[in-house]
């Protein structure tokens, strides 16, 4: 079970199934084919979609699409996150930081941080390309920047530290 949420608050319960997917309790049919990387041609009813993942956050669960030529943001909770804010526990991993991991194997394109900088939750710190798409990585909590282990153009590895604070 997933929630998604858009950007102007519209929100929809996703179940994926062994053989379907339901959309808000109800049978979600449609019919996609991949255009290229991140790339896709969809058909719903009688209308047809070009959809491009333009961004992808993994740590905040956010996406960014291109459907028709118009970007959308949303947001992505499964069912640990909706389990969490039941309970209130939304903000518990709102702890001090004391590093970042890369999330997948890819190449440093940017630092956006040195050592000794203050970062905020959310800030950005760093671009890693992966899967020929470009992910900008964000702090996950507050902090300051204690050493950067990685360089520009230098490829790693899933798990590998990045930055520690």
């Amino acid at each position: 079970m997933l929630q998604i949420k858009t950007a102007n608050d519209k929100t929809w319960q996703v179940d994926i199934q062994k053989d379907a997917i339901l959309l808000n309790g109800s049978p979600f049919n449609w019919d996609i084919s991949p255009l290229g990387p991140n790339r896709y041609h969809i058909i719903k009813g009688d209308k047809s979609y070009t959809a491009e993942l333009v961004e992808a956050d993994y740590q905040a669960k956010t996406f960014t699409f291109k459907i028709n030529g118009v970007k959308q943001t949303v947001s992505a909770k499964d069912r640990f996150d909706l389990l969490l804010d039941k309970l209130g526990m939304s903000n518990a991993n709102a702890q001090k930081v004391n590093d970042v991991k890369a999330p997948m194997p890819g190449l440093i394109l940017e630092i956006k941080v040195q050592p000794g900088q203050e970062v905020k939750k959310g800030d950005p710190i760093m671009i890693l390309e992966a899967m020929k798409m470009e992910n900008i990585l964000k702090s996950p909590g507050d902090g300051v920047v204690k050493e950067i282990k990685v360089a520009v153009k230098q490829n790693v590895e899933k798990n590998q530290i990045l930055i520690l604070f």
